[in-house]
């Protein structure tokens, strides 16, 4: 396609350097084709024989680089690396295996843990709380609930290092003193954005009915659909529910707690008011946090859903070798 540019836009008459510009290749590229045009006609854009040896290593090289990955690694060894590969195929340079990867963009270093759902009711469930998400029934109110367990109110110093370069980094000691735990459950509000909180020592039956009463008192009379995943202390609550007609419960497919959208706002709890922070005990962990849920409160933003299909894993099963 280049060739082919450069000849048309030589028949033109059009200068080398303007028809660099144009096709963004250096004058002498031009002048080669251009060259090669004028003395061989159509036939001068073809490629012609290379000087050197043949080509070592083919297709068949980079399949069997790659049906290598589909094999468990060596024994003792986490996983597969471009020596490692090298040494399994035996005939194949080391180099040649970090080209097929990088050809492939396969990165061995890299990890990303994920989740797949076997549920098999998933489509059900997933469309009944996207359903919720986007078109809530008429006058209800649509809450996502779980807790956030365990969370350490640890010691430790911090402050700013500044490096020799006069750059300052904040930052906190290695070690630390642990002072207690607290579990936070949450109940995120998808139309406004808003969130009701209540802290506990443990995460039983009897805590997370005691927040639902909470979370009932908070919207007296009103409908409510509350999402909520597959922890057993969510199921089984017939006799609660029964006492509370207004109140229905909707469970996301299991193994996919990432469809409750109260998961994305623990994130925003993580990052924004729990990280790299110091406590001397359980009550200041927990007035932290009371703090940020009503500096949070005071300009809430709902979550704007915007996946457009939402589905189980659909490339079980396939191979490396299959890219």
């Amino acid at each position: 396609m280049l060739r082919a540019r450069i000849v048309l836009l030589a028949d033109e008459g059009r200068s080398t350097r303007s028809i660099a510009r144009a096709v963004e290749v250096m004058p002498r590229t031009v002048s080669l084709w251009r060259g090669r045009y004028a003395r061989e006609g159509l036939a001068g854009r073809a490629e012609k024989p290379r000087p050197g040896p043949p080509a070592k290593y083919g297709a068949e090289t980079g399949r069997r680089i790659l049906a290598v990955l589909d094999r468990p690694p060596p024994a003792g060894f986490a996983r597969w690396t471009g020596p490692l590969i090298a040494a399994e195929l035996g005939d194949v340079h080391t180099q040649h295996v970090w080209r097929v990867l990088r050809a492939h963009k396969l990165d061995l270093a890299a990890g990303k843990s994920w989740c797949e759902s076997r549920d098999p009711d998933f489509v059900a469930k997933a469309a009944d709380v996207v359903g919720l998400y986007m078109a809530p029934p008429q006058g209800a109110v649509v809450i996502c609930v779980d807790e956030k367990p365990s969370i350490q109110a640890l010691e430790r110093a911090q402050g700013y290092l500044k490096l020799p370069n006069g750059r300052a980094l904040s930052g906190h000691s290695h070690d630390y003193r642990r002072h207690g735990t607290s579990t936070l459950f949450a109940a995120f509000e998808v139309a406004t954005g808003k969130v009701t909180a209540a802290h506990t020592s443990r995460r039983r039956r009897v805590e997370f009915l005691d927040f639902m009463d909470e979370v009932v008192a908070a919207w007296p009379d009103q409908e409510l659909h509350v999402i909520l995943d597959n922890l057993n202390t969510h199921k089984n609550n017939d006799a609660w529910l029964a006492a509370h007609p207004n109140v229905s419960f909707h469970f996301t497919p299991t193994s996919a707690s990432w469809l409750n959208q109260v998961e994305i706002w623990f994130s925003i709890l993580q990052k924004k008011s729990l990280s790299r922070t110091s406590f001397t005990s359980v009550e200041q962990l927990r007035r932290h946090m009371d703090h940020f849920i009503e500096a949070y409160n005071a300009n809430p933003k709902p979550f704007a859903w915007t996946k457009a299909k939402v589905r189980q894993r659909p490339m079980k099963g396939q191979r490396v070798s299959d890219l």
